[in-house]
């Protein structure tokens, strides 16, 4: 039997490792507090930000509101009715999942051969597939292992409606918005196209696409809110929106049946006398307002990217510059004649030549001699050297102004993509107001370069009175908003005066009933013209190669359109008498039916 001693300390003992266990407990429990209050620091104010984006990617949700872009119309601008020329359209991406194919051919235990080319022959049929195009397709069908394979683009609904029907394994469809362009080539450099900038987002090049790319384009929105595990918004969350603003809408000037008839006549004359290109551009001269545009060689903005030559994008009625040659001639008369140092009874004797300075004398198409010559017949009867004695009567300095004033040698500012100014830079190349080889040269349309707007304009301020006009190419700018802006016409100068440009008028009629350009005339219509076939200079000299330009006011007694026709280097015919003004004569035509303007003079 155990003491009581014995027994007091066995309890000791007991109570000893009892406490040392304890203790211990109370060490580990405390130990364990304090890491997860550390965690709970290092949670709560080190890594906050962290934990509070983590939770965001799970409760926040984000997205850019893309807006639509704006649509495009032309008119017939003698009852306004209004055509799309660029606008939206929903397509459809098809693609295909092939082990799709696979895990329902071994779930319906059918051959996943016979299965693919089945799907292979169909999708090809309906695609329109060549061989090389089917054998491709088979291929992506058999990709058993993979999940995506993009089939074919820009599929129209009705076929993917057919396709839908075939109820194919692993077959989807992703709508799509594209850029769509009903009218094709018409007005094609008008237009221009969208295609993709670097980072492949989708932006406007050349025409109005490109020049009015950020309105049509419109403004990006945003949504940002916060979303509960079941995916409700939380009112308290807070909410961001800033909507998007689709693009504005434009309409044209452009005549949908003038455009289609006039370019159809250029395009026939550009074939039959194998021109290089061609270009035709007809304004309203009272308001500026270009009712017909266009240029060949062109393009189908759809398939924009078959274009093998980019120069073809390039809207040659703005943007090729090239020397005028004699049409420029009814300029140079407009000056003399406004500054009253001439008049059209004033008489000029022609030797044939006339030295100004130049490496060698000028001279007539020719060599022609014509003697003695009033100012009309030098239009009519299209004399160099006239034209040059013209110019000398107010002298260079003068004549310079009058050339910036009808508008050459700066961009006209109409609102299309890839203008050009052209270019009058030789005639600052003396100080002197005495003419030297350059002006003397521009009087007759060499030395100096213009584009066929550039012309058109000029042109119009002969047949609205003396006013340049600016040209015109948008009607209505129309707002998201409801909010429709029209286009006022808009004067930039006075040039000359109405009695001036009453002369210059009476004198291109002559060109046309007795001078070189009678293939212009319309049958019970005063017309009023001038032709020219300018040589071409490459590499500092004149090549044999020649443009062909006719320009000319309909009707010359109630003028209504202005018309510049040219023909780049062609092959058939020698003068612009026997082609541009043929072509000019063919679409004056149309337009005096197409707008019912009645005859003013007899047959």
């Amino acid at each position: 039997m155990l003491s009581v001693f014995q027994k007091n300390k066995k309890w000791s003992e007991k109570k000893s490792v009892k406490d040392v266990r304890l203790n211990a407990l109370f060490f580990i429990i405390f130990g364990i507090l304090c890491i997860v209050a550390v965690r709970f620091g290092i949670l709560m104010i080190w890594s906050h930000s962290f934990y509070e984006q983590l939770a965001n990617g799970f409760q926040e949700v984000s997205a850019q509101l893309f807006p639509t872009r704006g649509n495009v119309y032309i008119q017939d601008s003698r009852t306004k009715e209004e055509f799309p020329i660029a606008m939206n359209r929903d397509v459809f991406l098809v693609y295909v999942n092939p082990k799709e194919i696979k895990e329902y051919s071994v779930r319906k235990k059918t051959d996943v051969e016979e299965l693919t080319l089945n799907m292979t022959k169909y999708l090809s049929e309906v695609f329109g597939f060549n061989e090389e195009e089917q054998s491709s397709l088979q291929a992506k069908l058999q990709k058993y292992n993979d999940p995506y394979e993009p089939l074919k683009k820009q599929v129209e609904e009705k076929i993917i409606e057919e396709i839908r029907q075939r109820d194919y394994p692993g077959v989807y469809f992703l709508r799509q918005s594209i850029r769509y362009y009903p009218e094709e080539n018409l007005g094609a450099h008008i237009v221009g196209f969208v295609g993709k900038d670097e980072t492949g987002e989708d932006i406007g090049r050349y025409g109005i696409e490109g020049y009015w790319q950020e309105e049509l384009a419109g403004v990006s929105g945003f949504f940002e809110g916060i979303k509960s595990a079941k995916g409700s918004w939380i009112p308290l969350g807070g909410k961001k929106l800033e909507e998007s603003k689709d693009g504005v809408d434009l309409l044209l000037t452009i005549d949908r049946t003038l455009e289609f008839s006039a370019c159809g006549i250029l395009k026939k004359a550009v074939d039959l006398y194998e021109a290089e290109d061609g270009s035709v551009v007809i304004m309203d001269p009272y308001t500026g307002a270009i009712r017909a545009m266009c240029s060949f060689p062109d393009f189908d903005p759809n398939n924009y990217g078959q274009v093998t030559e980019g120069g073809v994008y390039n809207n040659k009625s703005i943007f090729t510059a090239y020397e005028p040659g004699s049409i420029f001639k009814p300029i140079t008369m407009a000056a003399s004649l406004n500054e009253k140092v001439i008049t059209p009874q004033s008489v000029f004797y022609d030797s044939g030549e006339r030295e100004v300075g130049c490496l060698h004398p000028i001279r007539n198409a020719e060599n022609k001699i014509y003697k003695d010559q009033s100012m009309s017949g030098l239009l009519e009867n299209s004399v160099n050297t006239g034209m040059v004695w013209v110019a000398e009567q107010i002298g260079k300095n003068t004549f310079r102004q009058y050339i910036e004033d009808f508008g050459f040698g700066v961009k006209e500012g109409i609102e299309l993509d890839t203008e050009s100014s052209g270019t009058i830079d030789t005639l600052y190349k003396q100080e002197s107001d005495n003419m030297d080889c350059y002006a003397s040269t521009a009087a007759f349309g060499q030395g100096i370069t213009v584009t066929p707007l550039q012309v058109v304009t000029a042109f119009s301020a002969i047949a609205n009175g003396g006013t340049l006009m600016k040209p015109q190419i948008i009607e209505e700018i129309r707002y998201s908003d409801g909010v429709v802006e029209s286009v006022e016409p808009k004067e930039v100068r006075r040039v000359i005066s109405k009695h001036t440009a009453d002369m210059v008028s009476a004198m291109m009629v002559n060109v046309v009933d007795k001078g070189h350009a009678a293939l212009a005339a319309v049958p019970g219509y005063y017309i009023a013209g001038k032709t020219g076939t300018a040589q071409i200079a490459e590499r500092g000299i004149y090549i044999e190669e020649t443009n062909h330009s006719f320009v000319g006011i309909i009707p010359a007694d109630n003028p209504r359109f202005v018309m510049m026709v040219k023909l780049g280097k062609p092959k058939n015919g020698k003068y612009s008498s026997g082609t541009s003004s043929a072509v000019f004569g063919d679409i004056a035509q149309f337009i005096l039916q197409y707008y019912g303007i009645p005859p003013s003079r007899a047959i």
